[in-house]
C-alpha cells in the first residue's frame, strides 16, 4: 500500500497545470495580413515581411499560402486530446509582374465539417449469372497450381 501511494505521489507531482500548446506555421498571421497592401506589396516585401510561403499552388504559381494553426490541450481530465484553438490560412495572389492584387484570410469560422456518407454499395450482378460462371471458372484456371510437367 506504501508503494502505491509513493507512485501516486510521483505521478500527481509530474502532472503540470500548463497546458500544452503545439504551434505550426507562421505566429500571428492576422497582424501580418493587416500589413499587406493591395497593388503596392511585391513577392519580395511579402517574403521579408512574412517568410516564404507554406505552399504554392500548384494550378497557379501566383498564389501563395501561409498557414498557422496552434493546438492546446483540453485538460488534464481528456488525457492529452488536444482542441485547435486558432487555424488561420493566408491567400495571397500575384499578378504577373509578382505584386499582390488580392489577399484573403481565412480561420476557423471557416472551416468546414465534412460529413461521410457511411451506406453500403450494392453489387449490380448477381453470383447466378451466366456471365458470373464463365467468368470465375476462367479465374480458378488462371490460378490453379501448375502441373508437373515431365522435362523431355
Amino acid at each position: 500500500m506504501k508503494y502505491i501511494f509513493i507512485i501516486l505521489f510521483i505521478f500527481i507531482i509530474n502532472c503540470s497545470g500548463n497546458k500544452v500548446s503545439n504551434y505550426h506555421g507562421i505566429k500571428s498571421l492576422e497582424a501580418k495580413y493587416e500589413k499587406i497592401e493591395i497593388k503596392k506589396t511585391n513577392k519580395n516585401d511579402l517574403i521579408k515581411m512574412i517568410g516564404p510561403p507554406s505552399t504554392i499552388s500548384d494550378f497557379d504559381k501566383n498564389k501563395w499560402f501561409y498557414f498557422e494553426r496552434l493546438k492546446t490541450n483540453q485538460s488534464l481530465l481528456k488525457f492529452g486530446k488536444q482542441k485547435i484553438k486558432r487555424n488561420n490560412i493566408l491567400v495571397v495572389e500575384l499578378d504577373q509582374k509578382g505584386i499582390v492584387k488580392s489577399k484573403n484570410i481565412l480561420d476557423l469560422n471557416n472551416m468546414n465539417d465534412i460529413k461521410y456518407v457511411k451506406q453500403i454499395t450494392v453489387k449490380d450482378f448477381k453470383r447466378d449469372s451466366t456471365m458470373y460462371n464463365v467468368l470465375s471458372s476462367l479465374r480458378e484456371k488462371i490460378n490453379s497450381p501448375v502441373r508437373n510437367r515431365s522435362k523431355n
